[in-house]
């Protein structure tokens, strides 16, 4: 397994792998950029196939992390950790305490938060062995879990696109296919039946879909089957990737945004994204709503009002987007990227 030949890698700053056997805790960290501040993103628990698999995906994540919080006006670089969950049994609260020991001795270059497979009280047991961790229930300038502000960034940039793609204020009336009802897809489907929106819903959890049926009067599909329905908006809330050459022929909404990391399996699907006519929410502009607020907590001096000013730039951000892509017809992930290069190297 060679680091630098990974298609991911990016002249990353540093690429950490930790491991405890005593606890069987494998861990990536990945810290791509510290140049707007020390990297920073959240950590994902996850069954991975392989090594290989891991460290691909910590590298991917870090970059777009990087690219997330430049957009998002933050003084944050980009970083991801990634455990490799057991397929043994193991003591969960060991586990995390091992991690939290590797993360302290990365000296501060990253900051954790919550993400996939890990809870809050996961985050208490991390925060016991390290300063270097955010999206706290507890402590001076704790901020809880960063969920439902990435919920709401979701929302505002669902209601730019909306109003880009059809000339429509608001989302009333709007039909929304949720893949994923996880801390975030749960609480943005609530968001949207607020705002008198339809919704599909897909998860793996059926407590979840029974949940969302009886509190939003939600339609439920089957997960492989939620990306095709017929809707306004396809928003995927669940893993990476979804959106792929298996996917996309079936996709019939005309926008797609959600709170998911790389969505598009690789950069090419957002060109026929575009030839198909569907108006692609680069997911690390929309979903930037956590680390906004992850952001404020790391300063100390935990601020809702700028908070929620940075979440709002969420929406002018993705006007950008939109209107450079319709200017230039260039797919909307090409153009963010350049946007968040261009701050990056300034």
């Amino acid at each position: 397994m060679s680091i630098f030949s990974n298609p991911e890698f990016d002249n990353h700053e540093g690429v950490y792998s930790f491991a405890d056997p005593s606890c069987l805790m494998r861990c990536f960290i990945a810290v791509h950029s510290t140049k707007m501040g020390p990297a920073s993103g959240g950590t994902r628990f996850w069954t991975y196939v392989s090594d290989e698999e891991a460290l691909t995906d910590a590298l991917r994540l870090s970059k777009a992390m990087s690219y997330k919080n430049a957009l998002a006006g933050i003084p944050l670089g980009g970083g991801k950790g990634v455990i490799m969950k057991p397929e043994e049994n193991f003591e969960r609260k060991d586990l995390f305490t091992a991690y939290g020991k590797a993360i302290d001795k990365v000296g501060g270059r990253y900051i954790t938060a919550e993400d996939v497979g890990v809870s809050p009280e996961d985050m208490q047991t991390i925060k016991a062995e390290t300063h270097y961790v955010a999206g706290l229930e507890e402590g001076v300038a704790a901020s809880g879990d960063p969920s439902p502000h990435t919920a709401d960034g979701v929302l505002r940039g669902m209601e730019e696109a909306v109003k880009h793609k059809i000339g429509v204020e608001g989302l009333g009336g709007i039909t929304v296919a949720i893949q994923g009802l996880g801390h975030v897809g749960y609480d943005l489907a609530r968001r949207l039946h607020n705002e008198g929106a339809h919704l599909i819903v897909a998860d793996i959890n059926k407590y979840l879909t029974r949940k969302a049926k009886e509190e939003f009067n939600a339609t439920i599909v089957s997960i492989d089957q939620i990306h095709a329905q017929e809707a306004d908006i396809f928003s995927p809330c669940a893993l990476g990737g979804s959106i792929n050459s298996d996917t996309l022929p079936d996709i019939q909404a005309y926008i797609i945004a959600g709170a998911a990391n790389n969505q598009l399996f690789d950069n090419s699907i957002g060109t026929k994204l575009l030839k198909q006519g569907i108006l692609y929410c680069p997911d690390y502009v929309i979903n930037a709503g956590g680390i906004i607020n992850v952001a404020s907590e790391i300063s100390g001096h935990y601020d809702l009002s700028w908070v929620d000013g940075k979440i709002d730039k969420i929406r002018s951000n993705l006007k950008e987007v939109f209107d450079q892509s319709a200017r230039s017809r260039t797919p909307t992930n090409e153009v963010a990227d350049s946007m968040a290069r261009a701050m990056l190297s300034k």
